[in-house]
């Protein structure tokens, strides 16, 4: 049975500062108390506030920034009083800080181009991914021309850190139900019409965080065109180290997990194949 990751603790931290982003969202900077190593996009931390305003139980946050001091940036959608909470947080705040814990994104090879759909809050695991494969941190370094952004929300203000996804220099593209920025429509819309008008090769490499039923989606698609899919699930955890069993979802019996029938996504993900798992 998986084991929390070995460079996993449980450490307090302090909050160097809170930025409002989006029209629900915000930037928390932390420092923990003793340094954590390279970070592999798509790992996560359980987070709680020190004095008790929430939330009771540590909650789980991708990592969406490392920084060279040492410090680790959380993208947040304030849902609740527990997110709330923390995005209210002032600078020196105390946090518990549970990680780095969860399996990240796969080494991204040079050659297929790789394509991320994000929908709202999932885009978090994408901006250091990007940062990592431009610069070959976990493998071959890809041109900027080599990866494409699909970011979607309901409306221009779930599109959360845009600008900063496009200061990155890769191809990002928007999409709102509403129209409000970008393509009027949904991200899978917006992929469909990109391999109609030629600007995407038809085999691609996809990668998806966000609302289940559009990674659903994303995983349906993959399948029928016989295109390689992770997955980066936001699934609820109570603990994050495979005790609760809060976050089990079933194995495809065919695939690289179907020894066993349930994995964990806190230990054995977040990051997912499709073809190791069944929605």
């Amino acid at each position: 049975m998986p084991a929390p990751p070995i460079d996993a603790r449980s450490q307090n931290a302090r909050v160097l500062g809170v930025e409002l982003c989006g029209d629900d969202g915000a930037l928390l900077r932390i420092m923990p108390l003793e340094p954590v190593g390279l970070l592999r996009a798509g790992r996560f931390f359980m987070l709680r506030r020190v004095d008790g305003t929430g939330p009771y139980i540590p909650r789980p946050f991708s990592v969406y920034r490392q920084y060279d001091d040492g410090s680790i940036e959380f993208l947040i959608k304030v849902m609740g009083p527990g997110t709330r909470s923390l995005a209210q947080s002032s600078t020196g705040t105390e946090l518990v800080c549970v990680g780095p814990l969860g399996n990240g994104f796969p080494e991204l090879e040079a050659g297929t181009p790789k394509v991320m759909v994000a929908g709202g809050i999932g885009s978090a695991p994408f901006y250091l991914l990007i940062q990592q494969a431009l610069a070959g941190r976990h493998g071959a370094s890809l041109a900027p021309e080599d990866l494409t952004l699909i970011y979607g929300g309901r409306k221009a203000g779930f599109l959360y850190d845009l600008e900063a996804f496009m200061d990155l220099g890769v191809r990002v593209l928007a999409a709102t139900d509403d129209g409000s920025a970008g393509f009027h429509g949904n991200v899978l819309d917006c992929l469909h019409k990109q391999w109609e008008v030629g600007n995407l090769p038809q085999t691609v490499h996809l990668l998806t965080c966000g609302p289940e039923p559009m990674m659903e989606a994303v995983a349906h698609e993959a399948a029928a065109k016989n295109l390689e899919c992770w997955v980066s699930l936001e699934t609820y955890m109570g603990c994050g180290v495979g005790i609760c069993n809060g976050c089990s979802l079933a194995t495809r019996p065919d695939g690289p997990l179907g020894a066993w029938p349930v994995a964990k996504a806190c230990v054995d993900g977040p990051v997912f194949s499709t073809s190791a798992i069944e929605f």
